[in-house]
């Protein structure tokens, strides 16, 4: 029995204080933008951003809480330095096409400048145009060229007159127009009446010159109107010279000022045209002040002049290097941007200013860090981001307008080329998820930053680790840490890694014990957080998680379930189970049973059947049958039935670290050799009989200790485990205490043959033959059956 015990030596894990070279966290140096223990991880993401090449995207696979976000934030941030400030993107109205807004790009800083430039300049002109066409100049020329014309036009009209009543016609003025009408010898109209006194052919003679009369009229008024005509363009041609003569000053003044920019200079030169073909638009016009409808051509006129806004789409005027924007709400619309509206008189309506960026547009030539899961919790998110990442283009587009049924007139701003990288953050998971079922998603995400969980517990990282902590209390203004608190919590790291030799680089669990470790030495009026105070901040974070844990401990104290920790039986033991309660796991005994009996049915596994085992559960009963016949069924067919059950079991069985406590609990019942109750076993096994190691060790090996301390500690209980888990072991300090004093006891295994000289009492050979007997026996009644 001795030679399976675990030495004491191998139970101490605890970090000494005395091997760090600080008194108190006040004396280390931050590492606030340093990553420990990634370095395969640092590594990727610092070659993914030196790739400057369509598809190098990354993607930062790992679980939460081990720096990911933080990293990815303060890489780029580091890269982004060093990369040329963008150019800030800019929409404005396009003259030839107003449903399609065009693109403008200007140095960073240019876009605010030049829209508080165009705004005086529009305003300036909507005062200086109506007073150009208030002055006298403005006035004679147009008298000139109507009195060029008019005389003409009156001539005409005149000579046709004349002409008509030599005929016998005069012109009436009706509703209809000017039309002729027949007059008498003293010239007066010839009424109706008298009209149809005349004989037949007086009248015909009538109508056929009345005809004629019209006739000549068309022709006269198309003259008359040619002429009005020549007159309204040589009157606009005046507006727009005068109108010129204002505005192209203005124009000119900005072309100076903005003469190193292509872009705007040839906008300028757009708009100049544009408030040219549109001088009216400027000009006062007082039939608009007595018309009833006022406001609204109004409201008309003012919609008109937002064409000479400018839109900065995105501003890059205090972005430092490249921009880095981590999107943590990734919608459709945060990501690309959106086209909002406007309700005017009962419709909506938009115009180009009311194009929004999104984040895409916004990291335009830097990093756009976002997390996966998010993305792809959002509805088109994710195909519209590899759509623009595919195209290195984007455009603004509400959401859905590709999938109407009946498409209505909206804007189609002009795309933007695309040219920056993405970090995707997320589980390994999601990234397998994307990798085998997304054929686009290789090519689009090169790069993989795997994050590990743990790191090796060696000298630099113990160095690394306190510099973090000392890191994180001058971020958060906390009270230092000492030597023996920070040793503690490189303790506690390990047992988060549920490995001696590694320390856990899950940070955020690390930092909320940082926190509370100090709000608890407040209680203590601590100046320094002590030891005390972190296993205070340890213990009580249990304690909060740890209700399920006292009712399954008081329904085993009022033997509701139930369990032996003294004495023998035969076919039963005690397994060791992990129960997960949210953040919290925590190991109790599980009684399992088993019965053999003659059949041909070989091993059931009542969980099994019942609908309540696990694959992988499952799994480990067909290895214990596989086991059997490998050791039992060389000579002779297996004439077996057995039962294996956990009892009092509802809840579901799983894994496969039962599988040594059933193999000792059937051979026992073939055997009829009874098992030791005081000692509980976990452990996996292959079909030769070698135990594998499991997890959760120190949980289970501490439930079946408090369950023991609760019923009267003997000095003879204990857990067996696999031998291969000697490295887990970071049992809790009474635990530890315990084994030390000989009041609880603690085995390791290699093979199966172990478990049994352990639990049964006799050499596994002994125990064997017996197996063999039973078998042979049940071979012999078969067959007589």
């Amino acid at each position: 029995m001795d030679k399976y015990k675990i030495k004491n030596s191998d139970l101490d894990y605890n970090f000494k204080a005395e091997n760090l070279d600080f008194t108190t966290t006040a004396e280390l140096s931050s590492t606030d933008k340093k990553i420990i223990g990634q370095q395969r991880a640092a590594d990727s993401l610092d070659f993914g951003m030196r790739v400057n090449k369509c598809g190098y995207n990354i993607f930062m696979a790992g679980e939460s809480g081990t720096g990911k976000s933080t990293y990815a934030e303060n890489m780029a941030q580091k890269k982004a330095a060093s990369l040329d400030k963008p150019q800030d993107i800019l929409y404005v109205f396009n003259f030839a096409e107003k449903e399609k807004p065009k693109l403008m790009k200007v140095p960073a800083g240019m876009g605010t400048e030049l829209k508080t430039d165009m705004k005086k300049s529009i305003e300036e002109l909507k005062t200086e145009i109506p007073r150009a066409f208030e002055g006298e100049e403005y006035e004679q020329e147009k008298k000139e060229i109507l009195n060029e014309y008019q005389p003409e036009s009156n001539r005409l009209m005149q000579e046709f007159e004349e002409s008509a009543r030599a005929k016998g016609f005069s012109l009436k003025n009706t509703a209809q127009g000017l039309i002729p009408v027949p007059i008498d010898e003293e010239g007066e109209a010839i009424s109706r009446e008298d009209f149809q006194d005349l004989a037949e052919e007086k009248k015909e003679e009538i109508r056929s010159e009345s005809q004629k009369i019209q006739n000549e009229m068309d022709q006269v008024m198309r003259k008359i109107r040619s002429i009005k005509a020549q007159a309204q363009s040589e009157l606009e041609a005046l507006e727009k010279k005068i109108g010129i003569s204002v505005v192209q000053p203005i124009i000119c003044h900005l072309k100076d000022k903005y003469q190193e920019s292509k872009a705007v200079k040839k906008y300028l030169e757009d708009v100049q045209a544009d408030i040219a073909d549109n001088i009216n638009r400027f000009r006062k016009n007082e039939e608009e002040q007595q018309n009833p409808l006022a406001a609204m051509q109004k409201q008309d006129k003012d919609n008109f002049f937002i064409r000479y806004q400018i839109n900065i789409f995105v501003d890059n005027n205090k972005t430092e290097g490249a921009p880095v924007v981590y999107e943590k709400n990734p919608t459709y619309y945060n990501l690309f941007g959106k086209i909002e509206g406007e309700s005017k008189f009962g419709t909506i309506t938009t115009n180009f200013t009311m194009i929004k960026s999104g984040s895409l547009h916004q990291a335009n030539g830097g990093f756009l860090i976002i997390q996966a899961k998010d993305l792809l919790n959002n509805p088109f998110c994710w195909n519209t981001l590899k759509r623009a990442l595919i195209n290195q283009e984007i455009a603004v587009e509400n959401i859905g307008e590709q999938y109407r049924s009946i498409p209505i007139i909206t804007l189609k701003p002009e795309a933007l080329d695309l040219n920056l990288k993405v970090i995707m953050i997320g589980s390994a998971y999601i990234y397998h998820l994307l990798y085998n079922y997304d054929e686009e998603f290789a090519e689009l995400f090169k790069i993989k930053a795997d994050f590990d969980t743990k790191m090796e517990r060696n000298k630099e990282n113990i160095t690394k680790f306190a510099n973090f902590i000392a890191s994180i209390i001058k971020r958060e203004d906390l009270k230092d840490f000492s030597a023996e608190a920070v040793a503690k919590m490189i303790d506690f790291s390990s047992r988060l890694s549920r490995d001696r030799n590694k320390l856990s680089t899950k940070f955020n669990k690390i930092i909320e014990i940082l926190y509370e470790a100090d709000v608890w030495s407040n209680s203590f009026n601590e100046k320094i957080v002590s030891l005390n105070s972190v296993q205070k901040a340890i213990a009580e974070k249990e304690r909060r998680s740890n209700l399920l844990e006292e009712k399954i401990q008081e329904q085993i104290d009022r033997d509701h379930l139930l369990l032996d920790l003294s004495g023998q039986e035969i076919g039963q033991i005690n397994g060791l189970s992990v129960y997960q309660a949210g953040n919290y796991s925590f190991g109790r005994p599980a009684r399992i049973t088993a019965r053999s009996y003659l059949g041909q049915d070989g091993v059931i596994n009542i969980e099994r059947e019942a609908k309540m085992s696990g694959r992988i559960h499952s799994k480990g009963v067909m290895i214990l049958t596989g086991y059997l016949g490998g050791k039992y069924a060389q000579e002779a067919p297996l004439s077996l039935t057995a039962s294996i059950a956990f009892e009092q079991s509802y809840g579901g069985v799983d894994g496969d670290s039962a599988t040594c406590a059933e193999v000792v609990a059937l051979l026992s019942s073939l055997a009829e050799q009874p098992i030791r109750q005081d000692i509980a076993i976990t452990g996996s096994m292959n079909q030769k009989g070698v135990v594998q190691p499991i997890g959760g060790v120190n949980e289970k090996i501490e439930g079946f200790f408090k369950v023991c301390e609760a019923q009267g500690l003997t000095g003879k209980q204990g857990v067996i485990i696999p031998q291969r888990n000697l490295d887990n072991l970071m049992l809790e300090q009474k635990v530890i205490t315990a084994i030390n004093e000989g009041q609880f006891n603690l085995y390791s295994i290699e093979k199966i043959d172990d478990a049994l000289a352990i639990m049964l009492g006799q050499s596994p050979s002994q125990i064997h033959q017996a197996v063999a007997d039973k078998l042979a026996e049940y071979a012999e009644l078969e067959t007589e059956a």
